[in-house]
């Protein structure tokens, strides 16, 4: 089970940063689906740093349990406020990759819980 935790953790991590850092870069598309989405440009540093947050968390996690849940629940929680968020608009499409990142997240805590 610990080897099926480390595989949705580093997919997860590895998702995680390259979300990050296209949204550092605020290319076009970036910047067009956060203004469609109603996200002001000033909270684009938060989610940018809940997400490296959730990466590292989840990584160490894998030698701290209890790190590793809390990382899971902040990811579930901004993983299901992104698909509010696309529903909210109307944007099925934009909520699926969103609702499967939060599936994920919602497996990591089961699977960290299952290995303590």
């Amino acid at each position: 089970m610990f080897v099926s935790l480390a595989v949705v953790t580093v997919v997860m991590s590895v998702l995680l940063l390259i979300s990050a850092g296209a949204k550092s870069l605020r290319t076009r598309h970036i910047t067009e689906q956060m203004s469609t989405l109603g996200v002001p440009q000033r909270m684009m540093p938060f989610l940018i740093g809940a997400q490296i947050a959730g990466a590292a968390g989840t990584t160490a996690g894998l030698w701290w349990g209890p790190l590793g849940i809390a990382a899971a629940i902040g990811l579930t929680l901004y993983f299901a406020g992104a698909v509010a968020f696309h529903l909210r608009v109307g944007d099925h499409k934009g909520a699926s990759p969103a609702a499967v990142l939060t599936m994920a997240s919602v497996a990591l805590i089961v699977l960290r819980a299952a290995t303590l």
